[in-house]
């Protein structure tokens, strides 16, 4: 709901042929255009449009950036202190009218979609009541870490998205590094603000912050030879768009952008002195209500923190004893069930080199995996789509406070493929055995997979499909990594399935140190001590997951949480449908009405169960 959305849940959502015309009155609401249905729809059209002035970025990705919103391709989405919450003001405003609808005179996935938008208003609402903070795919209690800010994000979005093919797309590349430079001093302002009301992120976010932040003002003040301008040059030269590009781009990143950089570098250097080693938000003003904000956002549930945390901790012990066998038959007898996931994963056999040559060869395994799956998709899926993916390192620049991997949405027409980024700072953290589940979850059949799904739900207005459900999103992506278990993927290599098994538990893992933080009292020490002993991960990975969590609040209970909840569904639907129960039909259900919170999407999956054969 802001400028950033979260590249691991929002991919490519409708065909370029629909993109257009056809988010206003599409399906079942375009075959009546009058009452009701019409109302709705005139309200979607306005948000849409709302949403795209609100996020250029996405319109960009989207493709969506030409004819009446040309315009978008050469602004950023402001981070200006009014701007804090981004769309999700827009949402909240909207709140009344959105539930001014009389969802019985809607058809029935119509009311789905309206279901959904609404409990996205209900969230918005309860988010822009935050004094501090904001909105960056996620409810933030920092404006800027090593996570959040447009310094870590914009020069990467202005290489791989931004779409250059003439002079002027370069000149709204530029336009877009100006509108980056003050962005840059916008986020300042809003953590002074922060800082002024005693929320400061604690030491080592700010260490982190500030060593990627001198590294972007290094990079930036090379001018001509910045990472912006040379990839400017290099684009504008293959495309044969002829101008004084890398001069041009190099004097706003020697100057305004440089500056900015300063200043942001200064600020944060003043804040480190006062700045505590408490992990959690509850030691925040309001914080464990802000917390309780992120929990509803995340899980689409009404779980309290305590009631996640007991759940957490009953699926740890699950995993752990599904393990304990496949362990001892590898000869790991010795030592708690992480301890001996950490022996298997220092393993030379499971080691890439930590060279470019290992990384390489890391990533042409990766792919080739992702590769092996696609073939399998028609045992389980109704109509599997096309799913172009690509498997690439995350930018080196961001690295040290990136998460492990994230995926990004591909374009509307098919020309730029969906992608999955591994980190490979240290390829030590990627074990050869831990790789598989990975892939499933990022590329196919998790998150780029139900993107293709989705992008075919044309009678889902755009709208709704522009705004991601965290446990919907994440849930699924887990529950595919079940899923490729379940087509025997693992039949022939026990390695692997001990891999699955360990994501499987770090995600319960997850919820466990999440919660203990932000509700419960945990320190960093304690959640990363737990989260190394009983996940098994290289510490390393695991201070990267639990710094994570420390700016994300909530964000890491949603993939067990929702993984839990669709399985929970499944496990009903089997039982009463006996015989009658179709895994594709199921499939169709979670995937082509939309993202839902899990809630609703219980509710029809009970409902599709009970339907006549």
């Amino acid at each position: 709901m802001t400028a950033q959305f979260d590249r691991r849940q929002f991919v490519a959502l409708l065909a370029a042929s629909s993109a257009l015309a056809g988010y206003a009155t599409t399906g079942a609401e375009a075959a009546t255009g009058t009452g009701e249905a019409a109302r709705a729809n005139a309200l979607y059209d306005r948000l849409f449009n709302a949403f795209l002035a609100a996020n250029p970025e996405t319109a960009t990705s989207l493709g969506l950036d030409t004819g009446d919103r040309a315009g978008l391709r050469a602004r950023l989405g402001s981070s200006a202190p009014a701007a804090r919450f981004g769309f999700a003001s827009d949402l909240a405003a909207a709140k009344a009218e959105i539930d001014a609808i009389d969802l019985s005179a809607l058809p029935a996935q119509a009311r789905t979609s309206h279901e959904v938008l609404a409990w996205f208003a209900a969230r918005a609402a309860e988010i822009v009541r935050a004094p501090y903070g904001g909105f960056d795919s996620y409810p933030i209690p920092y404006t800027l870490t090593q996570l959040t800010g447009s310094y870590q994000s914009v020069p990467d979005f202005l290489d791989s998205t931004h779409p250059l093919a003439s002079s002027a797309d370069a000149e709204a590349y530029l336009s877009r590094m100006t509108d980056f430079a003050a962005n840059i001093g916008h986020e300042v302002e809003r953590s002074q603000a922060e800082a002024a009301q005693g929320v400061i992120p604690p030491a080592f976010v700010i260490a982190k912050t500030l060593s990627q932040t001198r590294a972007a003002r290094e990079d930036a003040a090379r001018g001509a030879g910045s990472g912006m301008a040379t990839a400017l040059d290099r684009r504008a030269r293959a495309a044969g768009v002829n101008g004084e590009w890398n001069a041009r781009a190099g004097q706003i990143a020697a100057g305004p952008i440089t500056a900015a950089l300063d200043r942001q570098i200064a600020h944060l250097e003043s804040l480190a002195p006062r700045a505590g080693n408490e992990a959690g938000v509850s030691q925040l003003p309001g914080g464990l209500e802000f917390y309780a904000t992120c929990l509803r956002q995340h899980t689409s549930t009404t779980l309290t923190a305590a009631e996640a945390h007991a759940r957490g901790l009953e699926e740890v012990a699950d995993y752990e004893s599904r393990l304990e066998p496949l362990l001892r038959a590898q000869g790991l007898t010795t030592g708690s069930v992480g301890a001996r996931l950490t022996a298997l994963g220092e393993r030379p056999d499971q080691l890439f080199a930590n060279d470019d040559a290992g990384r390489a060869a890391l990533l042409a395994y990766s792919n080739a995996l992702n590769d092996a799956m696609r073939p399998l998709m028609p045992r389980v899926f109704n109509r599997p789509p096309p799913t172009p993916v690509e498997i690439r390192r995350v930018p080196p620049a961001i690295e040290v406070g990136a998460p492990r991997g994230y995926a990004q949405r591909g374009s509307l027409d098919g020309s730029r493929p969906g992608a999955f980024y591994i980190n490979l700072r240290d390829t030590s953290i990627w074990p050869r055995f831990s790789l598989p589940t990975l892939v499933y979850h990022e590329g196919i059949p998790g998150h780029v997979f139900q993107g293709a799904i989705l992008l075919e739900a044309g009678e889902i207005p755009i709208l709704m499909r522009s705004l991601g459900i965290t446990a919907y999103g994440e849930g699924w992506a887990l529950y595919a990594e079940q899923l490729a278990d379940e087509l025997g993927v693992y039949q022939d290599e026990p390695l692997g399935h001990i891999g699955y098994l360990q994501a499987a538990l770090y995600r319960a893992v997850r919820v466990v140190v999440d919660t203990g933080m932000h509700a419960l009292g945990w320190s960093k020490a304690r959640a990363l001590a737990y989260m190394i002993e009983t996940s098994g991960l290289p510490p390393s990975a695991a201070e990267n997951e639990i710094d994570r969590y420390i700016v994300w609040p909530g964000q890491a209970t949603s993939y067990k949480i929702g993984h839990s909840e669709i399985v929970r569904a499944r496990t009903a639907a089997q039982a009463r449908m006996g015989s009658r129960f179709d895994i594709k039909g199921f499939h169709d259900v979670v995937l082509r009405q939309g993202p839902q919170p899990l809630e609703l999407l219980a509710r029809n999956i009970d409902s599709w169960s009970r339907s006549p054969a």
